[in-house]
């Protein structure tokens, strides 16, 4: 009987690419995107002035909170790990190293896990995307369109959202899954190889010495008395 894991096991992913190299271009994509966010942050740190000016704008408006220097500091440690965790992945699937690949892989899983959890807040609690709309700025394009639309359409239209959202990142985390199976199997085809070929060598003579080797002499001859 074919296991789940089995069945949906395949080594291409989108646009018939192999899955380590889609597991490379999804690493440095996400390099990228924490890069630019590391740089913002590191930006309104050197200049804190310029960076509170922009939040409290009137163009913004004043319902956001302004991030103090902690938290600023906590992001950019954040946006830095994950910096680390996708250059590893990057480099265990490029350099077929199963184990570099696991924190992307777990990173991705959480991720997974906090998008179903505001799936399920949606759901059970409708109002959230109204008081949501609330908070928004003034001046953010058709505020009060949205807000004068029906409260289960609002949800229902989320709720879509959000699961095309999930779809794609199960894709994704089915994409790094079988990029480690695959370089994991690899791994372990090239260590039995490896353990076989030493082991022949060693149990089979060369072919001259067993060429040499001289024939044994037959036993003596049964006398009888």
């Amino acid at each position: 009987m074919i296991s789940p894991w089995d069945r949906w096991y395949t080594t291409s992913c989108c646009l018939c690419c192999h899955v380590r190299t889609g597991t490379i271009i999804l690493g440095i994509w996400y390099m990228l995107i924490n890069a630019v966010v590391l740089l913002i942050l590191l930006s309104a740190l050197n200049d804190p002035v310029q960076y509170h000016y922009h939040l409290t704008s009137a163009e913004l408006g004043t319902d956001f909170d302004v991030m103090d220097d902690a938290n600023m500091c906590i992001a950019a440690a954040i946006s830095l790990l994950m910096i680390l965790i996708c250059g590893m992945a990057t480099y265990g699937a490029y350099k077929q190293h199963a184990a570099w690949i696991i924190p992307f892989f777990c990173y991705q899983v959480f991720d997974f896990a906090l998008n179903t959890l505001v799936a399920i807040s949606v759901v059970v609690y409708p109002n959230t995307v109204q008081d949501y709309l609330q908070q928004l700025p003034g001046t953010f394009p058709y505020k009060e369109d949205i807000m004068s639309t029906n409260n289960m359409c609002l949800v229902f239209a989320v709720l879509i959202f959000v699961g095309c959202i999930l779809s794609f990142k199960a894709y994704l985390i089915a994409c790094v899954w079988n990029c480690y199976r695959y370089v994991s199997g690899r791994s372990s085809t090239e260590v039995l190889v490896y353990v076989t070929t030493n082991d022949t060598a060693v149990l089979l003579p060369p072919y001259e010495e067993a060429i040499a080797i001289p024939p044994k002499e037959p036993p003596p001859q049964y006398v009888s008395a």
